[in-house]
């Protein structure tokens, strides 16, 4: 969404924001932490991603690296993506059975706004992993998944 000179608002059509995160992730330009991507890159409605999240350091994530699965309904950027992790993880924002993330729990969905992206949904799971409530859980075996 973008507000031109006259006050008009203009509201960016899904696929061109899709473009525009894809090329962002594609050239490095964010956050080195995490990354994401099209799982299938002939997919023109550019539907599932993958993401990943570098753990943080000094926390019991550090050093492992967890694999998300992205899914971007039709009516985004309206409405936040749905994120499971694929990667075991035990965190409070995350159900702990099928790996999908809650989305009140997750200040970037809980506070979203069709001017975010994947990369703040990522960006918030990471300093979710890093918070006084996530930092010091034990966590499964890396390795498995859900």
């Amino acid at each position: 969404m973008q507000r031109l000179p006259t006050g008009e608002v203009v509201i960016t059509p899904r696929n061109f924001k899709l473009l525009e995160e894809l090329e962002h992730s594609e050239k490095g330009m964010g956050d080195m932490s995490i990354s994401y991507g099209l799982v299938d890159s002939s997919d023109i409605f550019m539907g599932e991603w993958n993401g990943g999240i570098l753990g943080p350091h000094g926390t019991q994530h550090d050093s492992r690296f967890y694999e998300l699965r992205i899914t971007v309904p039709e009516s985004y950027p309206a409405v936040p993506p749905r994120v499971r992790f694929v990667s075991r993880i035990n965190m409070s924002c995350v159900d702990g059975d099928t790996g999908e993330i809650i989305y009140g729990k997750v200040p970037a969905t809980r506070n979203w706004n069709r001017n975010m992206g994947m990369e703040q949904v990522l960006i918030s799971l990471r300093a979710e992993m890093a918070s006084d409530a996530n930092r010091r859980t034990r966590q499964p075996p890396e390795g498995s998944t859900f």
